[in-house]
């Protein structure tokens, strides 16, 4: 195999027209210069230089590797070049996953400021749902993923979660239901109704099953829907009373109540997990920021 480097010195003797010339521009000695050459010579299997009078010009072969030595330059200054905007965050690709009820609410104004800050970084954002896309942080597919975790949650090698936000579940009633009139609702009123799930069973659900156990029942759920828009019409039709966070109401039925629940008020906690090696990425870090501040507004 052909040594690059022998091939950046090679160049300088043709360039220079001289071993000796090329030794002062490198700052090496003529001795060094003519050892890298011929151990180059020996790798090609050919002669790259002869002589004229006191200088040197390239055979066919040394205009060859002169050549191709200086594409091999240009595209490691490209290199270079590309590395630094990349460790500076004015370039690079970003993979997200989110789930559905934070993509409008934290997400959205997140990319918008990202956009602003970093433009000529790429995001890729994939909707996905909300405890499924740690194993993509994990395995390098996703640079980040917002997730649901529960306490319980063991910590991932290698992998950092930071807080974002706490989502209190809201009670969602049909208008004109006999609690709607209510400021604030106690968990244990809902105890006797019909309830309409709003959550497939997981990270987001065992807030309100946890919840209710300790108003000191269980939901008696009379219908199922995995989509918040769908649990509403489900409420609205007065199937049942349903509890749904409060980032998935941004868009609201005409024919429900939405109320406040205390004693206790169910909530999920809502995180960011990225690698830990990939934290030392300036648009990672800037994103991240962006997230945090959106979830404070």
């Amino acid at each position: 195999m052909l040594d690059v480097r022998r091939m950046q010195v090679l160049r300088a003797v043709v360039t220079s027209g001289s071993v000796t010339a090329a030794a002062a521009h490198l700052g090496y000695t003529p001795s060094a210069v003519s050892q890298q050459v011929a151990a180059l010579e020996k790798e090609a299997g050919i002669a790259l230089l002869e002589r004229v009078g006191r200088g040197v010009q390239p055979t066919a072969a040394g205009r060859l590797l002169t050549e191709h030595a200086a594409v091999i330059s240009q595209h490691v200054a490209a290199a270079e070049t590309a590395l630094a905007d990349l460790r500076a965050g004015r370039t690079g690709r970003l993979t997200v996953r989110y789930f559905a009820s934070v993509g409008p609410t934290l997400l959205a104004p997140a990319l918008a400021r990202l956009r602003r800050e970093h433009p000529d970084v790429t995001v890729d954002p994939k909707l996905t749902d909300p405890n499924d896309p740690l194993p993509d942080v994990e395995q390098g597919n996703a640079d980040l993923a917002i997730v649901v975790r529960r306490t319980s949650d063991e910590s991932r090698p290698g992998i950092r979660v930071m807080h974002l936000h706490d989502d209190a579940y809201q009670a969602v009633l049909p208008t004109g239901h006999p609690l709607a009139g209510r400021r604030m609702i106690d968990l244990t009123d809902l105890g006797g109704e019909p309830w309409v799930g709003s959550e497939p069973p997981g990270p987001c659900l065992e807030p309100i099953i946890d919840a209710c156990a300790a108003a000191g029942f269980s939901p008696d759920f009379v219908a199922t829907s995995e989509d918040y828009a769908t649990a509403q019409g489900f409420v609205a039709a007065g199937l049942g009373i349903s509890l749904i966070p409060r980032l998935g109401l941004s868009t609201r039925h005409p024919g429900v109540t939405i109320r406040p629940v205390r004693r206790p008020e169910p909530v999920r906690a809502i995180y960011a997990a990225v690698r830990e090696i990939s934290l030392e990425q300036p648009a990672l870090r800037a994103l991240l920021d962006a997230l945090m501040d959106a979830a404070k507004a």
